[in-house]
């Protein structure tokens, strides 16, 4: 077997580098994984332009978090997994054609998956967003930013009996929304006729959760003025571009519960990634449409741009390797 694999390399600001690296061994409790693709993450976007506390080069691999693929070797003291399982995992180097997960943070994909691409951390990560959410028929949910996140959040909020409102810019997005159950879409472009849109939906009331996918100020602030009075606010955006202003005069004033959906606790992560795969298994919910763009490793930077600057039509890109490109 090679001894080495291709890798991309975050070289320089908005400059990726192919490289042939060193395969990585696993440790004791680690798997190696022949990934099949990667999800390109919205949050790689910051970083791969350079941000000031930026080095470079960087990591192999590196930024790459939505990895999937088949287990090629175990390390020591691995149980419950063997060579030639299939596998999504919550790892970080997995821009290459290898990446290495601990046991304990990945997850068989069931044989219905067979084929599909599975990038499980943004699926797995949506679960958990919604968990916090705490949705309950009946109520009335505004998701502002459908793409990814958001869309799989409009089919989980309607599975559970709720209304959605699903606000963002573009058509396609809102066509998306519709799809995945929406109930009711509105144009993301004006601040002040969204609020009236959403009062006038609501009688009034404003709406009982509202969950921000977007990760910019203004979607932020709009998201909390929708709030009901002592409804919930889910800030499920990834807001790493710089401090935030909130306006937390009218969010004590509203006695709004605010849920900030990132989970850092690994058990956590990985029951969100066990719910999702069970539920794309079994049919509950079908991401296909969401995948959108795919590319090979050597165009990573292209799927990157694209990930930032969103042609039409766009919501998620993948990396794929060999036989799943």
């Amino acid at each position: 077997m090679t001894e080495t694999m291709r890798a991309a390399v975050l070289a320089a600001p908005a400059t990726m580098e192919l490289q042939q690296v060193a395969l990585p061994e696993p440790g004791a409790g680690q798997v190696r994984v022949k990934l099949e693709g990667c999800g390109v993450c919205a949050s790689n976007v910051e970083p791969f332009e350079g941000q000031p506390w930026s080095q470079f080069p960087g990591e192999p691999g590196g930024m790459g978090h939505e990895g999937w693929g088949i287990v090629d070797a175990l390390g020591p003291d691995v149980t419950g997994i063997a060579i030639g399982d299939r596998v999504a995992m919550l790892s970080g180097k997995s821009y290459a054609e290898y990446d290495v997960a601990d046991v304990g943070a990945l997850v068989k994909l069931p044989e219905a998956l067979a084929g599909k691409p599975f990038p499980g951390e943004p699926l797995g990560c949506a679960f958990n967003i919604f968990r916090r959410a705490d949705v309950q028929a009946g109520q009335t949910v505004a998701i502002v930013g459908i793409g990814f996140l958001g869309a799989v959040l409009t089919r989980l909020a309607t599975e559970a009996g709720a209304r959605v409102i699903a606000i963002s810019r573009r058509q396609s997005s809102l066509d998306l929304a519709r799809h995945y159950g929406a109930a009711e879409t509105i144009v993301m472009d004006d601040h002040w006729r969204i609020l009236e849109d959403v009062k006038r939906l609501t009688d009034g009331r404003g709406c009982d959760r509202v969950i921000e996918c977007v990760g910019k100020q203004w979607p932020l602030d709009l998201a909390g003025e929708l709030v009901r009075e002592g409804g919930r606010l889910v800030i499920a955006g990834y807001h790493q571009d710089g401090p935030r202003q909130v306006n937390m005069q009218m969010w004590n004033w509203k006695g709004i519960d605010i849920a900030s959906a990132h989970e850092r606790d690994p058990a956590v992560n990985l029951r969100g990634l066990r719910e999702a795969a069970e539920a794309v298994a079994s049919g509950r919910l079908d991401p296909t449409p969401l995948y959108t763009h795919r590319y090979p490793l050597d165009r990573l930077d292209e799927a990157l741009l694209a990930t930032r600057d969103k042609p039409d039509g766009f919501v998620k890109a993948l990396v794929t390797f060999g036989d799943a490109a």
